[in-house]
């Protein structure tokens, strides 16, 4: 006897009649002439579900379409998968690690086994792919007690998959089955291979590049576009996680139950502290070869330019260069004369909110060593005012500034290039989940980012995962399209800072309620987290207070910094 009952359907704005049990994939079906386009996964009270969930109980659905953000999260996912099974058919054995994003794909490796990805054997993997999309396989969602699936994984070979397992206390585990091949996601699968119709395989560097859908033509695979120094930054992070022995949450994990937290977070900070160091002698070499008088640091949200931009003062002044800081935001233009963004409201991240041409006027005469009259913008008032502050450069200062537009050549276009030295500051993730799954540069921002606003600017989470899709976009506009006219390119992260963010993070997101559109990326980031130990849970010897300097970065977002706003 079947058990009836309604949900309402955010597409057709209306109540519909299911049959209890039944998969939103087959009520889809019931109502597909009245929702123009093919849903790859829905929203289920607010959040992510594969099309295979059933329903049991009312609840508010929105099927969503491959070009959204979360269906964009779902394919590429997806893609993954059939990668995996692609290369598992023509080269069995083999270790498929997925690194990281870069130049508009996911960069991917046959670890230890370089050598076979030759332009001729991408292409053979590449034509695998399209073979599986075209025969349009089910992906089949399961779920078992973590012990077997540990065991499955293990005869597979996914021993990466095997070490986050045993680390995460979890009595069932699902997972997902392709064909002959099993594999594990923290994101949802399509329904099917035959979902995937766009994407590309092509060589990059010593691994391949791949490529999902053209977010404005899902019909279309992405183009790739050049990012050398980004890759090298990239590059250098994995060789330094090689040899520490940490690539992915599994590993950590278990170092961290081991109690290695203070070795970890050390050999982290030293890291750092080296690159600063590296950064700042670049910099004094260029200043005593009759250049960089000017040090323009640049970056998206939450990446740590503050701390970055204090941390490199203090290793400048050890080479006796004493910095002169100017902040960007004096520089606006008054309220009256500012840009509009789509919304109507003002623009303060667009560069055309700030007067270039009394800042390259200024900017120039300081150079030249006039003493200049130094504008403050008043907040309030929304307007520019001068209150007796002067600025001059002595022999040995260097000026420095922080703001979002500093690689944009517009913003110091009167000052000449061999005055000008430029650092782009990102947060680039480079420890993996697994190999299949990697951890998201975004993601690691805005969690940085929900923390920090929540203990100082008075924001929810549900505030600040509310405002993160403008200031994305924001950065593709502003900040992404420069980031190769970087000098030198700092990697904010660190091996252990979501061990360590993650207690306050979950409390945090774990407030933001079900019936909003924001509960959605709460919920994912906290089954990302959930993957992660926490470092102030670890046994002795590690101490309960974290051991993490006053002037490391990641205090700018946990609090504790030793540096003075």
């Amino acid at each position: 006897m079947n058990n009836y009952l309604k949900i309402y359907c955010k597409n057709t704005q209306e109540y519909i009649d299911v049959d209890g049990g039944d998969t939103l994939q087959e009520i889809y079906e019931t109502i597909e002439k009245r929702i123009p386009f093919r849903p790859i996964c829905a929203m289920v009270n607010n959040k992510i579900e594969d099309l295979r969930f059933p329903v049991f109980t009312p609840k508010m659905v929105e099927y969503l379409e491959a070009c959204s953000v979360q269906g964009i999260r779902v394919y590429i996912h997806s893609l993954c998968m059939v990668l995996y099974k692609a290369i598992e058919d023509l080269f069995p054995g083999k270790r498929l690690r997925i690194e990281h994003s870069i130049s508009g794909g996911f960069y991917c490796k046959i670890k230890h086994n370089e050598e076979l990805l030759t332009p001729e054997n991408i292409e053979r993997i590449k034509a695998r792919m399209q073979e599986i999309v075209d025969q349009d396989i089910k992906f089949v969602r399961r779920e078992r007690l973590t012990t077997d699936v540990v065991e499955m994984f293990r005869k597979q070979g996914l021993n990466d998959k095997v070490r986050l397992l045993e680390s995460s206390n979890e009595l069932y585990s699902v997972y997902y089955k392709l064909d002959n091949i099993i594999d594990s996601y923290y994101e949802p699968l399509a329904p099917s291979t035959g979902y995937l119709k766009a994407f590309n395989l092509e060589p990059y560097k010593d691994g391949m590049l791949l490529l999902g859908p053209d977010p404005n033509d899902e019909t279309k695979p992405r183009k790739s576009y050049p990012m050398e120094k980004m890759f090298k930054a990239f590059t250098n992070y994995v060789k330094f996680n090689d040899i520490v022995g940490l690539d992915d949450v599994g590993t950590l994990n278990k170092a961290i139950e081991k109690g290695w937290g203070s070795e970890i977070i050390n050999v982290a900070e030293a890291l750092h502290d080296k690159m600063f160091a590296r950064i700042a002698d670049d910099i004094t070499q260029r200043y005593h070869d009759g250049g960089a008088r000017v040090v323009l640091i640049a970056g998206p949200s939450s990446s740590g330019k503050t701390t970055s931009s204090k941390r490199l003062a203090i290793q400048l002044l050890t080479n006796y260069i004493v910095p002169k800081v100017i902040s960007l935001d004096n520089y606006f233009v008054d309220r009256s004369r500012t840009p509009r963004d789509e919304n109507g409201d003002y623009d303060y991240e667009s560069l055309y909110a700030l007067d270039l041409e009394q800042f390259n006027k200024d900017l120039t005469a300081l150079i030249n060593g006039e003493e200049v009259k130094m504008p403050t913008y008043n907040f309030q008032t929304g307007e520019r005012e001068y209150r007796g502050n002067t600025l001059q450069l002595k022999d040995n200062n260097i000026l420095l500034m922080e703001g979002i537009h500093g690689l944009n050549p517009e913003l110091t276009k009167d000052i000449p290039e061999e005055m000008k030295y430029r650092v782009y500051v990102s947060a680039l993730t480079t420890l993996s989940i697994d190999d299949h799954n990697w951890v998201s540069t975004s993601d690691n921002r805005l969690l940085r980012r929900i923390v920090r606003d929540y203990k100082y600017r008075g924001a929810s989470a549900r505030d600040s995962i509310a405002r993160w899709p403008s200031v994305r976009r924001g950065e593709e506009k502003w900040i992404f399209p420069y980031q190769e006219n970087a000098d030198a390119m700092l990697n904010s992260s660190l091996l252990f800072e979501l061990a360590v963010m993650k207690d306050q993070a979950e409390h945090i997101l774990r407030q933001v309620p079900n019936n909003v559109p924001e509960y959605a990326v709460a919920c994912r980031l906290l089954r990302f987290l959930h993957y992660f130990k926490s470092i102030s849970d670890a046994p002795a010897p590690v101490p309960s207070t974290i051991p993490i300097p006053g002037t490391s970065l990641i205090r700018e977002f946990l609090g504790g910094s030793s540096f003075r706003d």
